[in-house]
């Protein structure tokens, strides 16, 4: 029996500060990892919409999606699991702590990649200061 793929989608969430930007991470307790705003497609949804909604789900923030990022692929609980990403900017709204998500931090790019738990979250970060420069 093939495992059926775990699509989800998420955003590279930005923020201006200053002359730089901030990226927003989310930690969730569920797993006691940081990684981006993400989570599972409904049924039938728009890779593009599930990664909007996513966002305001877990960060309580609205935002405008820009550039799509890089494809990951990985394993998550044994099954093989895509997640399709989009830069997005923060435009209004504030966390509150939820089920999922207990903490929001915006950092820096060189913090985030840091602050990252997995490795395969971190090649975002590159890529969405790439897109970035290219304007």
């Amino acid at each position: 029996m093939t495992e059926q793929v775990v699509r989800a989608a998420g955003c590279v969430l930005w923020r201006a500060a200053g002359a730089d930007v901030e990226l927003a991470l989310v930690h969730r307790p569920k797993y006691d990892d940081w990684s981006w705003p993400k989570g599972k497609l409904k049924p039938g949804e728009d890779p593009l919409q599930g990664a909007v909604r996513e966002v305001l789900e877990e960060t309580g923030m609205h935002c405008v999606p820009g550039a799509a990022l890089p494809t990951a692929r990985y394993v998550a609980a044994g099954r093989p699991k895509v997640v399709h990403y989009w830069e997005a900017r923060a435009t209004v709204g504030s966390f509150e702590p939820n089920r999922e998500v207990d903490e929001v931090l915006w950092l820096p790019p060189d913090a985030a990649r840091e602050r990252l738990t997995h490795e395969w979250d971190r090649p975002l970060v590159d890529a969405f200061l790439a897109v970035r420069r290219e304007g």
